[in-house]
């Protein structure tokens, strides 16, 4: 009998999103289906892990394991449930907010851990479930409702900081170029340890600056750069700083990357869950000699 080909409608499900038409998540939400029939996933092998915001709504709508959890801590929770079932393609999801504000601390140290998870940021530059605020990713001057005469602090530049982190596998996408994503996606999700994926995804509803054609204007894709190499560090440092954070593509990729379960000593291939819990009791008794 031949095998039928996975689709991305596979990982389709039946809830409608109610995100605003024209919101970038859509694409990103296509583009992850797309990639994970692209490389011949099923619907039982996958995880999507999202936090709070519009875009933590992401994981009700694919047909995949979902979990939506509290606000900043996607990351925490995919990283407990990678190192519970290493079979399982773990994907954490959410905004900037989410990622960039209250989840930093989780970002920073999921990064320099390399655990073998993809992390996708839909980058919007503005809160937009809670109508409209300044996020730590909005320009200097951005006039919100939280900051009515302007902005007064820096945004955050998510790749550099990646990069300072250590992180392994660094990349950004245009929700407008849902090809370029998809290729993204599935090099991340190939890549053995942490890879971090900045996507723009313009907010129609509340920021009317970065909207489509500005980030079309703006973004820079690395197959624009001449002799661009992705295993270098140092340039990708160099090109995200010339080009303001702007570059899209595979910015950066350790060749070299061992991820943080191979890093376990001990950690055994097999998944947790299928492991045995049983104690025997000589080695309950053995383990509690131990520790008096």
């Amino acid at each position: 009998m031949t095998e039928l080909k996975v689709t991305f409608k596979e990982f389709r499900n039946d809830v409608a999103p109610n995100w605003c038409p024209g919101c970038g998540d859509f694409a990103v939400l296509a583009a992850m289906q797309r990639a994970f029939a692209n490389l011949g996933l099923t619907p039982e092998q996958v995880a999507v892990v999202s936090g709070i915001g519009c875009s933590g709504r992401i994981s009700g709508y694919i047909h995949t394991y979902g979990f939506h959890g509290t606000h900043g801590r996607a990351l925490a929770l995919a990283q407990g449930l990678k190192i519970a079932n290493r079979d399982l393609v773990v994907v954490a999801s959410g905004g900037d907010g989410d990622g960039y504000a209250i989840g930093m601390n989780h970002t920073i140290h999921a990064i320099r851990r390399n655990i073998d998870l993809t992390y996708i940021v839909m980058d919007n530059q503005i809160y937009g479930l809670t109508k409209g605020q300044t996020s730590p990713r909005s320009q200097m001057g951005f006039q919100t409702k939280s900051t009515p005469k302007g902005s007064i602090e820096s945004p955050l530049a998510p790749l550099q900081m990646a990069l300072a982190a250590g992180a392994t596998f660094v990349a950004q996408g245009f929700s407008s170029d849902v090809n370029q994503l998809v290729a993204i996606i599935e090099a991340g999700i190939r890549h053995p340890g942490f890879a971090m994926i900045n996507v723009f995804s313009p907010c129609v509803t509340f920021n009317k600056i970065n909207t489509y054609d500005w980030f079309r204007e703006h973004v820079v894709p690395v197959e624009t750069i001449e002799g661009y190499d992705p295993h270098d560090r140092n340039k990708a440092m160099q090109a995200l700083m010339e080009t303001d954070g702007m570059l899209t593509g595979i910015i950066y990729q350790d060749p070299d990357s061992v991820s943080y379960e191979d890093r376990i000593p001990g950690f055994q291939k097999t998944p947790l869950v299928k492991q045995p819990l049983k104690l025997e009791r000589a080695e309950f008794e053995a383990l509690v000699a131990e520790f008096m």
